[in-house]
């Protein structure tokens, strides 16, 4: 177990991290969560009028958009959840893991073979999922949210269809299905290529250069990069089902839900005077992993589906390699 000292250090490289990577991270979910269809729009009387919502082409514009819309304020929505589940973990670590292991940060996941590794990674998914569809409608809601007040926020994020039954988190439609396949194509693909062609790589430190084989390297790199094809789908997809909030009834939409009173009580809004981002109408929700996928590329186009593509490949890089 960690001293003072060095309890101190974590805990303050882990303020450091979150004031740098909430506001990303933030910018990044409501850039692939925002709604921009290419098509005309029906109205209420059955007339076709353009979308008129904004349109965002990149993610720094989303992060510019955020700031001077919500302010600073806006740009760190999520905090909250963010903070919780790191700090859980953190101080599991901290009680659980020996100091050398925590100081150099060398903790990954146990070394178990393929399988091993895929079903501790589908473990750690499931135990994370509420936290990650709680975090990632904190940051796409319009609303404002205290940061002392969570029975406040989980009554303006969950549907009280959700309140009453929180594991139907888990049966939201296409989202386990998506988390899984991003998971075994990074653990199945991925990381059982990287240990056929640079197997020096799985060693503990740095291998020496004349261990490995350039041409493999190579071939490893360029298939990490190809994998950006397939992993961005899965990541934007994986957000859009997220954020999609379960309802007894289908008639019910994000604002009136299932009872009298919900929507009176959210009627603070983060933005003054328009909203971040548009979001779809829970009327016509996506109904699994495959479904989301076509209506994104009707409604929406492929670049949709490839939002933010360039973060996912530095993601997929660095995980490959590390």
């Amino acid at each position: 177990m960690l001293g003072l000292f060095d309890a101190t250090v974590v805990l303050g490289s882990l303020a450091l991290s979150l004031a740098i990577l909430v506001p990303l991270a933030g910018a990044l979910v409501r850039f692939r969560a925002h709604y921009n269809p290419k098509g005309l729009q029906l109205d209420s009387e059955g007339g076709v009028q353009p979308h008129t919502g904004p349109v965002i082409s990149s993610f720094f514009s989303m992060l510019r958009r955020v700031h001077r819309i919500e302010g600073w304020p806006g740009l760190y929505k999520g905090l909250m959840p963010s903070l919780l589940s790191t700090l859980v973990i953190t101080i599991f670590l901290m009680i659980f893991m020996s100091d050398s292991n925590l100081r150099h940060g060398t903790y990954s996941a146990p070394d178990a073979g393929v399988v091993g590794i895929l079903v501790y990674s589908i473990f750690a998914m499931l135990v994370s999922l509420p936290q990650v569809i709680i975090t990632n409608r904190a940051i796409t809601t319009p609303h404002k949210l205290p940061y002392l007040n969570p029975i406040y926020s989980l009554r303006v994020l969950l549907t009280p269809t959700e309140r009453r039954r929180p594991w139907i988190l888990y049966l939201t439609p296409g989202l386990l299905a998506t988390q899984v396949a991003h998971i075994a194509y990074i653990v199945l693909g991925l990381r059982s290529i990287r240990q056929l062609l640079l197997p020096e790589l799985a060693n503990p430190g740095m291998p020496r250069s004349e261990e490995i084989s350039p041409v493999k390297l190579v071939i490893f790199f360029v298939i990490a990069l190809l994998s950006t094809i397939i992993l961005t789908p899965l990541e934007v997809i994986a957000i859009r089902l997220s954020i999609q909030r379960n309802h007894a009834a289908p008639e019910f939409n994000s604002i009136s839900q299932e009872e009298e009173g919900d929507a009176d009580e959210a009627t603070e809004y983060a933005g003054v005077e328009e909203d971040v981002i548009g979001l779809r109408t829970e009327r016509e929700p996506y109904v699994g992993l495959i479904d989301c996928g076509k209506r994104i590329i009707e409604e929406e186009g492929w670049g949709a589906l490839y939002r933010a593509w360039w973060l996912t490949t530095l993601g997929s890089l660095g995980g490959a390699f590390s």
